[in-house]
């Protein structure tokens, strides 16, 4: 890492796919809310969080190291819906009309660019607002003319995309997925069935010297072509799939079973979402993409391999259900069965009531905050140090995630530190 990091000066623009989204819109209207003090932050890292530094105190994370302000952010974006800001709020059902009211004017001004969209990829959505190209390579160029024109009729000088969009049907790691050369030979030869839409984003953001941040389980940048372009851009990536309900209270109470050494026979976890999200993943093939980010976290945090009489026969299940009452507060069900001394069982019930856009928005906001600091600290590439707010955390070939919430956090704090010229620290944190 380098600690002469670039000052935060000038507009920095906020491009996301899914503007229209449960999350984007929240997001959008929280950041509008706090800058007028209407609102605060809460659940946002990059504006409410402090750390200890070497001399003693405690300093908040955004007077250590210079992130971006938030009243010099410029949102914009790309939707499958034209609907504005305002209007796409109104319809998710998220946000109050009286919160939404009092930055009414602002959220109507922020309006959609047609998406880059594939039916195939989510097939219980039917965009209406979409491009026309006869190559996924085509759509790809009218992405990067759409970025360069918002950066200048805004005067941004900086720019981070955000995919805040649905979750993409699961595809497996290709041939075509492991160099560029290989990569951009596909999107020229069209080839619609292993080049996602998300893919053409990525390539499009990292291409104009934009981080990009994967906010879904989409294969997307977790490929070695994308690794290789962000380090010929010198561009961060950071992903995926925002960890905001479920998965994050596995990353708490996983890591408290194997401190105490208590045994795990199963997890079972079950949600019911009635939003957008909940529509697409209602989709066996969309479900499989989100199933492998969720399924992942326990193996890693519980290591059966070193303690087998403890997690060697975890029997671990996921469900989504689609249930359209509930729209954006999703409902989460965990049952654990553990066993304790002499193998005595025992059971942990965990019952979140949550709401799924109001835990992400502050996730996505760091993300991009973070994304856009880490590019001015001169850091590329996988920005591992952001798995704090991922459900399945990027990683090269390798190296292993860290899933463990408390482990991620002392990451992040010692990544702070070393950008702001601190060595390892020499106290417990």
């Amino acid at each position: 890492m380098k600690t002469n990091i670039t000052e935060a000066s000038g507009k920095l623009g906020v491009l996301i796919v899914g503007m229209g989204g449960a999350v984007s819109t929240t997001l959008i209207t929280g950041v509008l809310s706090v800058r007028k003090g209407l609102a605060k932050p809460i659940g946002s890292i990059t504006q409410m969080a402090s750390i200890q530094m070497q001399d003693g105190k405690e300093h908040l994370i955004k007077d250590i190291v210079p992130i971006a302000d938030l009243k010099d952010v410029i949102f914009g974006g790309w939707d499958i819906f034209e609907d504005n800001a305002y209007d796409a709020a109104m319809y998710a059902e998220v946000l109050k009309e009286k919160d939404l009211n009092k930055v009414k004017d602002e959220l109507i001004e922020i309006k959609p660019m047609p998406a880059v969209f594939d039916h195939n990829f989510a097939k219980r959505l039917n965009g209406t607002y979409i491009k026309k190209a006869d190559t996924r390579w085509n759509l790809v160029e009218l992405l990067r003319q759409d970025i360069r024109k918002f950066k200048e009729e805004n005067g941004c000088d900086r720019l981070v995309v955000l995919w805040a969009a649905s979750t993409e049907i699961y595809i497996p790691l290709a041939e075509e997925h492991k160099t560029l050369e290989s990569l951009e030979k596909a999107m020229k030869d069209n080839r619609t069935d292993i080049i996602a839409p998300s893919m053409c984003y990525a390539y499009a953001a990292l291409s104009e010297g934009a981080p990009f941040v994967m906010g879904a389980p989409n294969l997307c940048v977790d490929i070695p072509a994308m690794w290789e372009l962000s380090a010929k851009k010198q561009v961060p990536i950071a992903g995926k799939d925002f960890k905001s309900g479920q998965t994050l209270m596995k990353t708490v109470l996983a890591p408290m079973f194997k401190t105490r050494m208590l045994g795990v026979s199963g997890w079972f976890s079950t949600n019911i979402l009635g939003n957008r999200d909940g529509e697409v993943l209602d989709q066996p093939e969309n479900f499989k993409t989100k199933e492998v980010s969720k399924l992942s976290v326990i193996d890693n945090i519980l290591e059966p391999e070193k303690y087998p009489e403890l997690y060697g026969n975890v029997y671990h299940k996921v469900r989504i259900n689609y249930y359209p009452p509930r729209k954006d507060n999703k409902e989460a069900w965990d049952n654990i069965d553990i066993f304790g001394w002499m193998g005595y069982p025992m059971e942990i019930k965990v019952n979140f009531l949550c709401r799924d856009s109001i835990l992400a928005a502050p996730i996505a906001l760091d993300l991009v905050l973070f994304s856009d600091l880490a590019l001015r600290a001169g850091m590329y590439g996988i920005q591992t140090w952001l798995s704090f707010f991922c459900k399945s955390p990027m990683h090269d070939n390798d190296h292993e995630p860290v899933h463990d919430l408390f482990q991620q956090w002392r990451i992040v704090k010692q990544a702070i530190r070393e950008m702001a010229g601190e060595k390892e620290s020499d106290y417990l944190d």
